[in-house]
């Protein structure tokens, strides 16, 4: 039986969103609640800066449909600061704030940082098993050293997916390869996107179709085999993530909400 593909932004608080995604005038505080009705799942940054509020939590779990998934980054002091050192009471309050989400936690991502090298693997080895095995983990390096049998195997172990990035750290060809050597029972997929000189996130500025449709054949694959997929797009990925979202989602056989549809749902409030 397939399993499903999640597909969303990477975040949803962004004001260029508003009239090319969100309809006019929206508020702020009414983003995400509309954001959730085009897509079934987000990446969180904001926990990336700081350990977010239990009153934030469970707001975000109110705003959205039961079916709803949140992936939350790291906070930056466990994977940057500490470097994953010395962090096992940080760690333990942020998952303890994540599983305030309930069912709507998605996999929480380790992302590391580009200085964090394979000589640090010693650290990656301690902080693994450390890691609550009622959450979902990915884990993303920046450097190509860190790809290598010995580290899929250390993930698999654990159960941890290899986060597969498209962007300017490693190599679509490897990450493509890679996805063909699942480290846990899903996928975690980033496109990222090279050029980070994007400032106007408003509309489409890269075309972006033979990315889409290379890591679309591959994750369609991979739910066919019951793997369940999470993939989040950023907007330096083509300049506008809810249009890119919506061409993978159309691309993997789902139903695309789009802006105009949006708009129609507002006016019944």
């Amino acid at each position: 039986m397939a399993a499903k593909i999640r597909v969303g932004t990477q975040g949803w608080n962004y004001d260029a969103w508003v009239g090319p995604f969100y309809p006019s005038k929206t508020r702020p505080a009414d983003f995400l609640g509309i954001y959730a009705r085009a897509f079934d799942t987000v990446e969180v940054d904001s926990t990336f800066y700081a350990i977010p509020a239990s009153k934030t939590v469970r707001g975000w779990a109110q705003r959205t449909p039961d079916d709803f998934t949140f992936s939350l980054k790291l906070p930056q002091e466990i994977t940057h600061e500490r470097r994953l050192r010395n962090s096992d009471e940080l760690a333990a309050e942020f998952f303890e704030r994540a599983r305030e989400l309930g069912h709507k936690l998605g996999p929480i991502l380790i992302q590391l940082g580009p200085d964090f090298g394979p000589a640090e693997l010693p650290a990656v080895a301690q902080f693994l098993p450390k890691l609550p095995k009622d959450i979902r983990f990915a884990i993303e390096f920046r450097q190509r050293g860190w790809i290598h049998d010995g580290l899929l195997a250390l993930l698999t172990e654990h159960n941890v997916a290899l986060t597969l990035s498209d962007g300017r750290w490693l190599p679509r060809k490897q990450m493509l390869s890679l996805a063909e050597r699942p480290t846990a029972d899903f996928l975690y997929v980033r496109l990222m996107g090279a050029d980070q000189s994007i400032v106007d996130y408003s509309r489409i500025q890269i075309d972006r179709t033979a990315e889409i449709e290379a890591w679309t054949n591959v994750l369609k694959r991979y739910a066919e085999d019951g793997y369940e997929a999470f993939e989040y797009v950023n907007n330096h990925f083509a300049g506008h993530s809810p249009e890119s979202a919506r061409a993978i989602q159309r691309l993997s056989g789902q139903t695309a909400v789009e802006p105009e549809q949006l708009g129609e749902q507002m006016s019944f409030f």
